[in-house]
């Protein structure tokens, strides 16, 4: 039982796309550190991508003047699809971070050459924009990316900042951009920093 089972068709086309979305059902299998809200488990690389896909939908009133929602939509849903063979890096963890940008373009490599050249290359210059971080679109999905987990460490007693033991300046560094691009929020996010020192999730 798994993916060795395709039975593929006489269309070379439709077979890679179909094995393809067989091969990316995978990120329900990686793990990242961030806990749901209702502390049963940890969330799961495809759970945090529609989630922050839905929240770029949800919080488009408030994105910059020329934001287009769409693209940011579609970066939030590629944006992990590397970690299938990358592995998801905890953000604080600055071990794992000194060779994560290798080893994402060795994903990214394998990955995207799976599926149609023109498609492969579309969905890799949606991955690479938002790694960048440069344009408006990609700040603006690079926000909901921030924001989720920082939203579920407030209602999970600080579950991943206990765990990883970032300091006030990192969690600000961290979500940062949103102060940039989306201020309106900002009062929310420097609420909700007070309150983790005040309880101890976060040391400054």
């Amino acid at each position: 039982m798994g993916i060795e089972d395709f039975l593929p068709c006489d269309n070379e086309k439709i077979n890679e796309l179909l094995h393809f979305t067989a091969e990316v059902d995978k990120m329900t299998g990686i793990m990242r550190r961030t806990m749901l809200i209702d502390g049963s488990r940890r969330e799961n690389d495809a759970e945090h991508s529609w989630h922050i896909a839905l929240m770029a939908m949800l919080f488009k009133d408030y994105a910059p003047e020329g934001t287009d929602i769409g693209r940011s939509v579609q970066m939030c849903i590629v944006h992990d699809l590397i970690e299938i063979y990358a592995g998801d890096t905890f953000a604080y963890d600055l071990g794992a971070n000194e060779d994560k940008h290798e080893r994402e373009l060795a994903a990214a490599d394998k990955l995207f050459s799976q599926i149609p050249e023109h498609l492969g290359k579309e969905f890799r210059n949606l991955w690479e924009e938002f790694d960048a971080m440069e344009t408006l679109d990609a700040k603006y999905a690079a926000c909901m990316d921030r924001i989720q987990p920082y939203l579920h460490n407030t209602l999970t007693n600080g579950h991943t900042w206990k765990e990883g033991h970032p300091s006030v300046e990192q969690v600000y560094k961290r979500i940062g951009i949103v102060k940039d691009v989306i201020p309106d929020l900002w009062p929310w996010v420097e609420k909700n920093i007070q309150n983790a020192v005040e309880k101890g999730w976060l040391k400054e």
